[in-house]
């Protein structure tokens, strides 16, 4: 039998046949100001998570070359060009004191990708994933889209300083809980978790059998050593952990899409398999330009972080000048700065305000979670007299 066909007049739009996950995304209104910037002169964008530096020349200069050479076709393994995944491995051993072999990274077409894939190995329809907020809204929005139920627990800001109750953190858990996920250094917050509380989280993780799930991504911007403290650090080859991480913001690769996934060797060949089906691994010259950056990048990477640490200290210390202005500890690590204005409860207003009236675009602090209204998210790891005028215009305008 066939289905009647309804005319063009009251015909239900195609959209109503989607997903319902996907129905609830929704766009992050940092585009809509983006949009609204245009028609603004003379604004300093400071709301996207990247900074102003491009890519360092000997990494495009290996990327090219790679291309001439015509490295133009597959990468027979999946899992990331051999000789890039040899330097990853010697790389990482380095960084956290203790061997992560090779076969325990896969490299990916960006954090995000290595999010989704770590987040469909281990959660499922009906099942729940523990997140930290606030916290960077790809991680629930991946919780969400995978079909899972993304379940928040809030880091607590005691006397200026954000920190995390452990004992609130394990009981979000229940029996439908396949993992706990967390950005450290946090984006937006710069909240690191230390080594003792990442042993805690994987004490846990032993005996609930529930899986870590650390974004690492700013781990070279770490204002106190080499790199924040690492769930890699702790965790043995086959404990139920994987790390996020990728190129993006240490080497200010953010448009080429390339990160890693590090995990226990035993999932390597599933996750070769989703790699096959879901993107058929990541470009053999966009590797070639990554594996230089891991050989010869070290002193680019200190830049970078000590860039954000520059940008940091302006910030605090122009903005903490103004009465208005309500800043927490300074960060421990990454490229923000989290802050609240004294009486305003929606910092979507206020932001609207700073675009309009200061010329300074900044992230609603929504976005990050329910718990985070009223702050605001600003991005220093930018020209230092760039970051300098912004809070200069902030402050004048709320003096005014």
């Amino acid at each position: 039998m066939m289905l009647a066909r309804k005319g063009t007049t009251g015909q239900r739009l195609a959209y109503s046949g989607i997903r319902p996950q996907i129905m609830d995304l929704q766009v992050e209104n940092i585009a809509q100001m983006a949009v609204r910037a245009q028609s603004i002169p003379d604004v300093i964008t400071l709301w996207y998570g990247e900074g102003d530096v491009e890519t360092p020349e000997f990494i495009r200069a290996a990327a090219k070359a790679s291309l001439d050479h015509g490295d133009t076709f597959y990468v027979p393994d999946m899992r990331g060009l051999p000789a890039l995944t040899k330097v990853l491995s010697e790389y990482q051993s380095r960084l956290h004191g203790r061997a992560i072999p090779v076969a325990r990274s896969t490299i990916t077409p960006g954090g995000m990708q290595s999010v989704f894939m770590a987040l469909q190995i281990v959660a499922e329809m009906g099942s729940n994933v523990v997140y930290i907020e606030p916290q960077w809204p790809n991680i629930r929005n991946a919780i969400h889209v995978i079909g899972a139920e993304p379940r928040p627990v809030f880091l607590r800001e005691v006397n200026g300083s954000w920190s995390l109750d452990l004992e609130d953190l394990y009981r979000a858990c229940d029996a439908r809980t396949r993992a706990i996920m967390f950005s450290t250094p946090s984006n937006p917050l710069g909240w690191t978790a230390s080594r003792e509380e990442l042993a805690a989280l994987l004490e846990f993780s032993r005996e609930a059998g529930i899986w870590i799930i650390s974004d690492e991504l700013y781990n070279r911007l770490y204002f106190h050593g080499e790199a924040a403290p690492s769930i890699l650090q702790v965790a043995d080859d086959e404990d139920r952990v994987m790390s996020v991480n990728g190129f993006s913001k240490a080497w200010a690769m953010t448009g080429w899409r390339i990160g890693w996934l590090t995990h226990p060797a035993s999932v390597a060949k599933p996750l070769s398999a989703i790699t096959q089906y879901m993107n058929s691994g990541t470009a053999a010259f966009v590797q070639a330009g990554a594996k230089v950056a891991l050989e010869e990048g070290e002193a680019f990477a200190a830049s970078t972080r000590d860039r954000c640490r520059e940008g940091v200290d302006i910030a605090y210390r122009i903005l903490g000048a103004a009465n208005r202005i309500v800043l927490p500890t300074k960060p421990a690590g990454g490229m923000y700065v989290f802050f609240s204005v004294y009486g305003e409860q929606n910092s979507a207003d206020v932001c609207q305000r700073f675009l309009e009236e200061a010329r300074v675009g900044l992230a609603p602090g929504w976005l990050f979670g329910e718990a985070s209204k009223a702050h605001m998210r600003m991005c220093v790891c930018r020209e230092p007299a760039e970051i300098e005028e912004a809070c200069k215009r902030i402050v004048a305008l709320l003096a005014a």
